[in-house]
């Protein structure tokens, strides 16, 4: 798909993968919607580096867990833009409790981390159809992870959902089939603050160490691949859909 002139709506636009993608997108010439939850400042930030690329940006607050949200998310990207071309779902929510330790797994952390990493990811798509199929093209892509394929992540929650988003991919490639095509990427270890703020400074940088010595490509994800791997899946083949593309240098072919 050729993006100049066509809208997009980034759930978790604001900081992150979310926001490089937003940039990316943006430099073809895409007009953007940027979704937030609670990072207010942060998504007007990125609206307001997005606009600088010569394109329109519109910064939207939404809780993806909730469907009323949703429904206005899209509702109000296309009464900005006039149409919906692109969906990238970047929000996703986790909670940090090593795999050993099943009895820190709460049902909020089910509950939680479900309704806005899996939920959310159809919740959007189902009321991005309308309008795409009315534009006669489409593209969803799901921001997974490789937690969701090895089994190797934050907690045994947050793995179980992006398992979860990665069967969502398949089955939302079918369903909204022929006209919009859907997609995922599953990146591994991503730098920033999500991470570091997640696990701590000490032990953000141990475990950044350890992917880039086992990947074979020898480094870890900074969120602009990840922005270029998307991006790949919007503007690339016409007969790509329900597929996952992993981003993590090789690590899931480690010896």
């Amino acid at each position: 798909m050729n993006v100049e002139g066509k809208a997009a709506l980034i759930t978790g636009g604001g900081t992150g993968v979310g926001r490089a993608t937003a940039l990316t997108l943006a430099e073809l010439g895409c007009n953007v919607a940027v979704n937030y939850s609670r990072s207010k400042d942060e998504a007007e930030a990125t609206a307001a580096e997005v606009e600088k690329k010569g394109v329109r940006c519109i910064p939207i607050q939404a809780d993806v867990a909730k469907d009323a949200d949703c429904r206005r998310l899209v509702e109000t990207t296309v009464s900005e833009f006039a149409r919906l071309d692109v969906l990238v779902q970047s929000a996703g929510v986790t909670s940090f409790i090593p795999h050993p330790n099943l009895d820190d797994v709460k049902d909020e952390d089910w509950e939680k981390i479900f309704a806005v990493n899996v939920r959310g990811k159809f919740q959007c798509a189902r009321a991005a159809k309308a309008p795409m199929d009315a534009a006669g093209a489409g593209h969803i892509v799901n921001v997974s992870s490789v937690a969701g394929i090895a089994g190797v992540g934050s907690s045994i929650p947050y793995c179980a959902s992006k398992a979860a988003a990665n069967n969502l991919t398949i089955t939302l490639a079918r369903a909204l089939a022929p006209k919009i095509q859907v997609n995922a990427v599953a990146p591994g270890f991503i730098t920033g603050r999500w991470l570091r703020e997640g696990l701590g400074d000490a032990a953000y940088e141990a475990v950044k160490g350890a992917m880039e010595a086992k990947a074979p490509l020898g480094k870890v994800c900074d969120p602009e691949d990840v922005a270029a791997a998307i991006t790949s899946l919007i503007t690339g083949s016409a007969l790509v859909t329900g597929q996952v593309l992993p981003v993590e240098g090789g690590m899931l072919i480690a010896g």
